[in-house]
């Protein structure tokens, strides 16, 4: 079989990170994080006292600089920035905040996706985040749009926190889940949408093994037709 893409976007909170991952070892192909990437971005930028939110020339310098790639630790994916392993420390609360700051900027979008479609080139990848079947690869095999109620995505959220130690209350998780979703809609370059050819997929009633049971049977089905 040829290369192909499987593209899955959809808002904060659905799972994509989790469930990409599961499917990517299942289909043995490889897998590309990209809202790790723009976290890592938010990260740097804050880190280096740069506001995330405005295109300044130090952001422009600061990130056309940065090095960002993923490698394999202890059988986990984990993102590297400027060779060092920030996969913690870029799933911190605000950081959440900074990244669709720093996510809205078109420069820093061409250049992440400009990365993107150079870690897929002639291999088959599954790849999640906002516009990947809308921006990134529009012509991908298949897309999915992974979705819940924001009120299950933000306890599923707030559920995850409080397993890492997190004293942040329910009713913030969710308030800074639906100014996320509110922020990542309305951006002027590519908001997040649903691509007119992507699969529908909401598990808010359904528990991960679900989610995966109905995200796997779409792609094998779609794998299918391709053959």
């Amino acid at each position: 079989m040829k290369p192909y893409v499987v593209a899955i976007d959809g808002p904060a909170g659905a799972g994509k990170s989790t469930l990409a991952k599961r499917l990517a070892k299942e289909l043995k192909i490889a897998y590309i994080d990209t809202g790790a990437m723009y976290r890592a971005c938010a990260l740097f930028a804050i880190e280096s006292g740069i506001n995330p939110k405005v295109d300044s020339p130090k952001l422009r310098a600061l990130l056309s600089d940065a090095e960002l790639d993923f490698r394999t630790v202890k059988g986990e994916q984990h993102i590297f920035l400027n060779n060092v392993d920030v996969s913690r420390e870029i799933r911190e609360p605000h950081i959440s905040t900074g990244a669709s700051d720093i996510s809205a900027l078109p420069f820093v979008r061409d250049l992440l996706v400009s990365k993107q479609r150079e870690m897929a080139q002639g291999k088959s990848v599954l790849m999640d985040g906002r516009d990947i079947g809308t921006n990134v690869f529009p012509d991908a095999e298949i897309k999915i749009f992974l979705t819940a109620q924001v009120e299950e995505r933000a306890k599923r959220r707030f559920l995850e926190l409080q397993q890492k130690g997190d004293s942040s209350s329910f009713d913030t998780v969710l308030s800074e889940m639906i100014a996320r979703d509110e922020q990542d809609k309305k951006r002027a370059y590519a908001p997040l949408k649903q691509a007119e050819d992507a699969q529908l997929i909401d598990t808010t009633d359904l528990n991960p093994e679900e989610s995966f049971e109905a995200l796997l049977s779409h792609i094998q089905n779609q794998l299918d037709t391709l053959s």
